[in-house]
């Protein structure tokens, strides 16, 4: 990893984060950040409430929090503004002393010592969106709540050692705090200690995220560190790409392995299926009566990782360490271990059995394989399905063709990022290209798979599943779409893709008129926006017998009339007094996250009396469609051979680059390729000017290698400096938006092509036959070939 290319990075990152006017606030940048804390699984969810606190006389700093799922721990996240200013020099974003973060860092630690010590009671106003944190971290409750409590400080500052000739990218750890504390229980007095884990979020960790395209953090659990005694290990296996142990963990162990890490040790099928709701009561009650019988009773935890750290003694291996440690089964036995010694029951005597399965010698995609298998396998008896939550499942791969085979009723494209930083890739790949493809996909017309569970999800009613966010609305989601539980999953086709756009629009024109910062309705519209949408979903059918709220109609609109905004901005406005009325805490962000609150709202009369009145009757109506004629439509759209134009795009992109990109390409990375690669892109090259499409395998190849490229040596595409020909993309586009056009306004496309066929013709087109071939094609289902487009090619170039 090279600095200049984190700087690079860095300029793309801050440009994400601007808003209308350019302007990048530091609640939108830590906005952007949190999905990479959530793909790393530091977080729960990509969620968090805003509670901006900034006192320069006292040295505080917050901007947000969010309590984890299992309710233990409180995490707070802290921005770096310096970082964020596109005016601070190069230099000054090179930080080699720790000190620099630890100034920071002191920001958020004194405000949660001052809110735990009660200073800040009367200090932060009842106004203040710091004052629900302050309230929780005073109280009662939250002092017992709360073990630990984790600052992260966020920022694009890059951590470098400075002491070669050139600066190089590190990693700074910082120590462990403890906050000590006395409160009162009624009339006893207790004491308490809770742990202050620090985090640091800089440049190098999120461009690191982003080039593992999403892939968790590797935990690494050094249990010399963790426990005091020794874990002996029986190796039970040795094949050639796993290793088997078997041991004995004692709960003591376990509890402090949830203390440490919370649900990153947990492999993310378990960690989105699991339900934390406190301790199992068959496992309380064996803690309490008979633990010593614990080890008998319980199915016992499999653990997975890649490396392990054994030492051995009179033949004996004792465990060190375990790198990218999972467990795969057991999260429920290790949580409630856990929250039994919470609630002060002796877990001395407790022992559980665990297996610890090491991969060795395999990749990333089979070891990911593996370890799912695994989880299957070991979670057989349970709940937890074989649901493929990663970014190759089937259903979203289909999702990505029929999202670059679709315009919008005006021409326009939205990308789906199927993948962390897809679109990065794409533009990084191909420097050349970087302004066309920003045109071409503005950042309002992007999404990525984890945007898009919660967008489908708004279009129903479970806001409060919505707000929480994370890998539980995830799963949902792909259960939908996978047809899990014996439902028929549903067929991914440009009906589909359609519908999910119409939501991702009417999710985002809320937010956008909720607004951020001191120009919004208030603090809390990551909970407003879909318990605004939930209840247009809930109430809309109901305005008209026989007659559905048709989101087709959003889709060819594009847009929202006056009607519908009016109507929107005084729902979400009444809907931002409800949370506050019927919350039963003062934290409402949080409690937004219960199903009572909803509940409580969506029955209420205030409801009650809006669904009933004029703005909202005539807003709806001009979105509604009766239910015959939805069925009629369904049913035709049905009938039509839609095209993939997947690999036909993929081609496009190849042939844009040219074959001088791919000669040049080689000619810098020289001897590092293998003959094998040398041979492969030898082929792309010739397939280029002969004008054949690119085969499957070499397309697949190019993919691979240049992301492998972009990873380890990036500056390379910046020495390509090869420029665009965009005569393919041309091409491309003017099949596709006929295509389109025909799909719309269910034309004939063999007729459509006739008629630009004779304009061709009428204009001397040599290939102008090439149009018929173009249409009849498409007329079948399927694309056109790459002699054909550059066939077209000609023709169009006599416009």
């Amino acid at each position: 990893m090279e600095i200049s290319e984190l700087l690079k990075y860095r300029i793309d990152l801050l440009e994400e984060c601007q808003d209308d006017e350019k302007f990048i606030s530091e609640q939108d940048f830590l906005t952007n950040v949190m999905p990479f804390l959530n793909d790393a699984k530091l977080v729960d969810s990509e969620d968090y409430n805003d509670c901006f606190h900034l006192n320069k006389v006292d040295n505080l700093k917050v901007n947000g929090y969010v309590i984890n799922e299992s309710g233990e721990r409180l995490q707070i996240f802290l921005v770096d503004e310096v970082s964020i200013d596109v005016s601070t020099l190069e230099e000054d974003l090179l930080i080699s002393q720790k000190s620099y973060y630890d100034q920071q860092f002191n920001k958020a630690f004194k405000f949660v010592n001052k809110s735990i010590k009660k200073h800040l009671d009367e200090d932060v106003q009842d106004s203040s969106p710091a004052k629900a944190l302050v309230n929780f971290l005073s109280s009662t409750q939250g002092l017992e709540q709360i073990d630990v409590i984790e600052i992260f400080l966020v920022s694009t500052a890059i951590t470098v050692e400075k002491r070669g000739a050139e600066p190089q990218p590190k990693k700074i750890e910082f120590d462990d705090d403890n906050i000590t504390f006395k409160y009162t229980v009624g009339k006893e007095s207790r004491s308490k200690s809770i742990s202050v884990f620090k985090r640091l979020i800089d440049l190098n960790f999120i461009y690191n995220v982003l080039i593992s395209q999403g892939n968790r953090e590797v935990l690494v659990v050094n249990f010399e560190n963790l426990y005091p005694g020794e874990i002996h290990l029986l190796r039970a296996a040795d094949e050639e790409h796993f290793e088997s142990y078997l041991c004995v963990l004692p709960a003591a162990l376990i509890a402090e392995l949830y203390r440490k890490y919370s649900t990153r040790i947990l492999e993310k099928n378990v960690r989105s299926f699991l339900q934390f709701k406190g301790v199992n009561q068959g496992i309380r009650d064996t803690i309490k009566k008979t633990p010593e019988l614990f080890i008998a009773y319980n199915n016992g935890m499999t653990i997975t990782a890649v490396d392990s750290e054994l030492k051995e003694n009179n033949g004996q291996y004792i465990l060190k360490s375990l790198t990218d440690f999972q467990i795969v089964n057991g999260g429920q036995t290790t949580a409630s271990i856990y929250f039994s010694k919470k609630e002060g029951l002796d877990i001395s005597k407790v022992r559980v059995m665990a297996k610890i399965n090491v991969a060795k010698n395999t990749d990333e995609d089979k070891l990911n394989e593996f370890i799912s298998q695994i989880s299957i396998y070991s979670n057989a008896q349970s709940k937890v399905s074989s649901t493929d939550l990663r970014s190759r499942n089937e259903q979203l791969v289909k999702l990505k063709a029929v999202s670059e085979s679709t315009l919008t009723p005006t021409g326009k494209k939205w990308f789906f990022e199927r993948f962390k930083g897809e679109f990065n890739t794409l533009i990084r790949k191909n420097p050349a290209a970087k302004t066309r493809i920003n045109n071409e996909y503005p950042k309002e017309r992007r999404f990525s798979k984890e945007e898009l569970a919660k967008y489908y999800m708004s279009w129903g009613d479970q806001p409060y599943m919505v707000k929480k966010g994370g890998e539980k609305i995830f799963r949902s989601f792909i259960e939908i779409i996978s047809g899990e539980e014996k439902k028929k999953a549903p067929a991914i086709d440009r009906d589909f893709f359609e519908e999910t756009i119409a939501r991702i629009m009417l999710f985002r024109t809320l937010e956008k008129q909720y607004g951020a910062g001191k120009n919004s309705l208030g603090q809390l519209r990551s909970a407003v926006v879909p318990y605004s949408i939930a209840i247009i979903y809930k109430y809309a059918g109901a305005i008209k017998t026989n007659m559905v709220f048709d989101l087709a109609k959003i889709w060819k609109q594009e847009q929202f009339d006056e009607s519908f905004l009016e109507m929107s901005y005084s729902l979400m406005d009444l809907m931002n007094n409800l949370i506050k009325k019927y919350a039963l805490s003062d934290d409402l962000g949080e409690y937004s996250k219960k199903e009572e609150l909803w509940d409580a709202i969506s029955k209420s009369s205030e409801i009650k009396q809006f669904i009933e009145s004029d703005l909202f009757k005539t807003s709806i109506l001009r979105l509604l469609t009766s239910k015959d004629a939805k069925k009629a439509t369904d049913k035709a759209s049905k009938g039509i051979k839609h095209v993939d134009f997947s690999k036909l795009y993929e081609n496009v992109l190849m042939y844009s680059k040219t074959a001088a990109y791919y000669q040049k390409l080689g000619m810098i990375l020289g001897r590092t390729y293998t003959a094998n690669q040398q041979n492969k892109f030898d082929k792309i090259v010739s397939a280029i000017n002969n004008k054949e499409d690119v085969s499957d395998n070499l397309r697949a190849f190019e993919m691979e290698y240049l992301n492998e490229v972009r990873i380890s040596q990036p500056n390379i595409f910046d020495k390509i400096a090869v420029k665009e020909e965009s005569k393919w993309l041309a091409a491309y586009d003017f099949v596709l938006s006929h295509y389109n056009s025909c799909i719309e306004n269910k034309g004939d496309i063999r007729s459509v092509f006739q008629r630009e066929r004779e304009i061709f013709k009428a204009k001397n087109a040599k290939f102008y036959s090439v149009l018929d071939e173009i249409g009849n094609a498409l007329h079948k289902g399927e694309a056109p070939t790459m002699k054909e487009l550059y066939s077209l090619c000609s023709c169009l170039q006599l416009q």
